[in-house]
């Protein structure tokens, strides 16, 4: 048969559109990603025809090894290294290069002894040190919180950091602003980092007229057209707050009023936070100075200006982890499944979206199965429904392998937490999901403290008394289509 005309045209944007598909594919297969996210965007593409090209290209490409961020993670080894060298001449303790502690008080505590293994995988994937000396406190909600933050920020004299992924044009919002207003016209040094797809939806005149304040504000990463495929899908997921380089914050909450009043469709907002001084606050201001030297690289900020000396003297050992698209490692995924896995007695996870990777899920359901007492506590209310359903559909294995899972019942919690044994502990911006394991730029605080992780299991504990304990029989007993919709959300998780 000879094509003529429009026959030919059709034949070209087949032959076209399959050599796309082709090349994708293989671009996908030789990224070497994680085998399901690989697949589920093999079977977007394969199925939805067209439709599926387009949302792979807008939101699939891995732009981890990409110049963008290349570029980004040579200069961010270069801080570390930075701040390794001066910890060792400003700081006590010479321990916190190494978790070999020379202080056999220290070396001897629980604590240390039960996670040493975690200690030196961080060091190992992220360079991140250990800081012995430290004071926290757990900020159990928005109204401690925003109240802790407004005197940190009041107080400030020399600099004001803060790098936020939502920052809202609201009565939080404003507050922040007033605040920041003020002391950046006294001459305090005010920058602000916020997110350019976690502020999509924030008006824009707050960041116009901090910036006429005198404030330094930058976006990380804007997404405009036509650069929208580019950027739309590796976002900065970090919270954190430094003040003179003396304290810091940093946890789950956001800048906005939906932690203090909640929403009209899911309620009050329920997260932790913490503030911290000592050693560790160093290492906090130098993730923020790496964020942003990314998105004001003409700024060049000299350490000697915004590291302080620590005065704090209890032992309380935390390290500072950081991931992102910027690392060959998904560093806090790592630490997670390390501390599980050397889990004896106790493993208390709280998430807003679960959709762990393969490797997370065996490690919880091995620990269960072998006689841990693992517990999950997830949202009942979710303000995405495609990561509700997607989390839902992990509740049935969880349960057979004798994991508790329980749906929390007051508003929306969005709480981010970690609690092994108790004297491990994890409070920061990861999700246990996918897209914070390998897609977001996240922050997280690993403490190595029982006194800390006490507070966390009792904050934790009033949670569960506030959830519903799911039982398997009724899990078993919902129906085919709502298995169904779960079974769909979970093929769409890896994409989203």
């Amino acid at each position: 048969m000879i094509l003529t005309g429009w026959g030919w045209v059709q034949t070209t944007l087949l032959a076209i559109y399959l050599l796309a598909v082709l090349v994708a594919v293989t671009g996908i297969i030789s990224e070497k990603r994680d085998p399901v996210k690989s697949l589920a965007w093999i079977a977007m593409i394969a199925l939805v025809p067209v439709l599926g090209m387009v949302v792979y290209l807008l939101f699939g490409r891995n732009w981890r090894k990409r110049k963008m961020f290349s570029r980004k993670g040579i200069l961010d080894e270069e801080w570390i290294e930075n701040v390794s060298r001066r910890q060792f001449s400003s700081l006590s303790d010479p321990a916190l290069s190494d978790p070999a502690i020379t202080d056999p008080a220290i070396a001897a505590t629980p604590e240390i002894e039960n996670n040493r293994d975690t200690i030196r995988l961080m060091l190992g994937n992220s360079r991140a040190l250990l800081a012995l000396h430290n004071r926290v406190e757990v900020l159990q909600n928005g109204k401690a919180t925003f109240s802790s933050l407004y005197e940190a920020l009041k107080g400030a004299t020399r600099s004001i950091h803060l790098e936020y992924y939502i920052f809202e044009n609201d009565r939080i919002g404003r507050q922040v602003e007033k605040i920041l207003t003020k002391k950046a016209r006294a001459g305090v040094e005010v920058r602000l980092i916020y997110d350019g797809v976690g502020t999509l939806w924030t008006e824009g005149s707050i960041f116009r007229r901090l910036r006429r304040a005198g404030v330094r504000v930058e976006c990380f990463m804007p997404v405009v057209f036509p650069w929208l495929t580019s950027r739309v899908n590796y976002r900065n997921h970090r919270k954190i707050a430094v003040i003179d380089g003396r304290v810091a914050y940093t946890g789950g909450i956001n800048v906005a009023e939906r932690y203090l009043v909640g929403t009209r469709r899911l309620g009050k907002w329920r997260d932790i936070h913490l503030r911290i001084e000592g050693e560790a606050v160093n290492l906090l201001q130098s993730v923020f100075i790496t964020d942003w030297h990314f998105v004001c690289p003409s700024e060049l900020l000299r350490p000697d200006d915004y590291f302080g000396k620590s005065s704090v003297a209890e032992v309380c050992p935390m390290q500072i982890a950081v991931s992102g698209p910027d690392s060959d490692w998904s560093a806090i995924m790592q630490a997670f499944f390390s501390a599980i896995m050397k889990a004896r007695e106790r493993i208390f996870i709280s998430t807003p979206y679960f959709t762990p990777n393969a490797a997370l899920l065996t490690a919880m359901k091995v620990a269960a199965l072998s006689g841990i007492d693992v517990r999950l506590l997830i949202p009942g209310r979710s303000d995405s429904k495609v990561a509700w359903w997607a989390t839902r559909s992990y509740v049935q294995e969880l349960l057979e392998a004798g994991i508790k899972v329980y749906m929390f019942q007051g508003g929306f919690n969005h709480s981010k937490l970690v609690i092994i044994d108790g004297d491990f502990c994890s409070v920061g911006s990861a999700n246990i999901d996918m897209r914070s394991f390998e897609d977001n730029f996240e922050v997280s605080a690993l403490i190595y403290d029982r006194a800390v992780a006490a507070r966390l299991e009792a904050g934790y504990e009033a949670d569960l008394r506030n959830s519903r304990l799911v039982t398997l029989d009724e899990w078993a007993s919902r129906s085919n289509w709502v298995g169904g919709v779960e079974s769909l959300a979970r093929l769409l998780s890896p994409l989203l």
